[in-house]
């Protein structure tokens, strides 16, 4: 029995170094994948950040092309192009100024109490048209201040 015994434990014994081997083996396999798996994550992080920063530099060309103003060299014409829309939006606004003091010296001037006049001169749809414009010009501002970074 002990022969028995014996034969078999130096049997498993032999067995042994191979089968710490074959799970070391096991082991460093798993490791490894473990290691590509990461490195497969973070080379498809590194792709998407790259991509990201594609479409920011697209988007920063096509901004700063769409923002650019069309130059001729011609100083005359190039100052003609930059005053259009100032004289437009000041046109627009002298013109509903002048409205406004058309009705106001047009309305009649007996005792006409000053808040009922202010109500007619002044509408939900005045203070719509203010609220939009003034919000325009304001968050065209603070938006150029961000896409600049300042």
């Amino acid at each position: 029995m002990c022969t028995l015994l014996g034969a078999l434990l130096g049997f498993l014994g032999s067995t042994f170094p191979d089968l710490i081997k074959l799970w070391k083996d096991y082991a460093d396999r798993k490791h490894e994948m473990n290691i590509r798996k990461l490195q497969m994550e973070h080379k498809a992080q590194d792709q998407s950040e790259r991509l990201q920063e594609i479409v920011a530099n697209a988007d920063i060309a096509e901004s700063q092309e769409l923002y650019q103003t069309y130059s001729t060299k011609i100083t005359w014409v190039d100052a003609l192009n930059g005053t259009v829309r100032p004289v437009i939006a000041y046109s627009f606004f002298f013109l509903y100024v002048g409205m406004k003091l058309l009705y106001f010296f047009s309305a009649p001037q007996d005792n006409t109490p000053f808040i009922l006049l202010y109500e007619t001169l002044w509408t939900s749809e005045d203070a719509t048209i203010f609220a939009g414009i003034v919000s325009f010009y304001f968050g065209q501002r603070a938006m150029t201040r961000i896409r600049n970074g300042k």
